[in-house]
């Protein structure tokens, strides 16, 4: 079975990609019911590259070298204090296993991992016409903020709150 992640992913543009992706719009009703895109797409590869040939490739999800994520991030503090350490450089990093954008955002700002001005995130929202260059609207440097003690961070935020229940600080004083 496939274990794609409906967050992120590539596919080529051919007839085949074009139904499977119609047939995943066509499937709104299950995706509002079940809460999740993953469990539909995961269903639809798997009947796609079985009825009409699809032709999928999964990269490995435990390679996390290459491709570490959310769930690392919740999960793996081993492999989290690799990356701040610079000792591992991912290609991509990921925030699924995370629910809900105010959270992800969060995390990723913590992590160190966000590069975009709050004015803009906000316009962003609001009114995407609006939004000055992205010379003014992106940091050459990561903008850092603290927010929980026990999720990853690129600097120690020992002093925040726990995110959860019997969270362990990330940063072991």
């Amino acid at each position: 079975p496939y274990s794609s992640n409906s967050g992120f992913f590539y596919t080529r543009s051919n007839k085949k990609v074009q139904y499977l992706l119609t047939s995943l719009l066509y499937h709104g009703d299950l995706i509002r019911k079940t809460r999740t895109h993953q469990q539909v797409l995961n269903q639809l590869l798997l009947e796609h590259s079985s009825l009409f040939g699809l032709k999928v490739k999964t990269l490995d999800r435990h390679d996390y070298n290459q491709f570490p994520g959310g769930y690392h991030f919740n999960y793996d503090h081993s492999t989290m204090h690799q990356i701040i350490s610079g000792e591992l450089k991912p290609y991509i990093f990921h925030m699924f296993f995370t629910d809900g954008k105010e959270t992800k955002v969060k995390f990723l700002k913590q992590f160190g991992e966000w590069y975009v001005h709050e004015e803009c995130t906000e316009k962003l929202i609001g009114n995407a016409n609006n939004l000055p260059a992205s010379s003014q609207c992106c940091s050459a440097t990561p903008l850092i903020s603290c927010y929980y003690k026990d999720k990853p961070s690129a600097v120690p935020c020992n002093d925040s709150p726990s995110h959860d229940k019997n969270g362990e600080p990330f940063w072991k004083q």
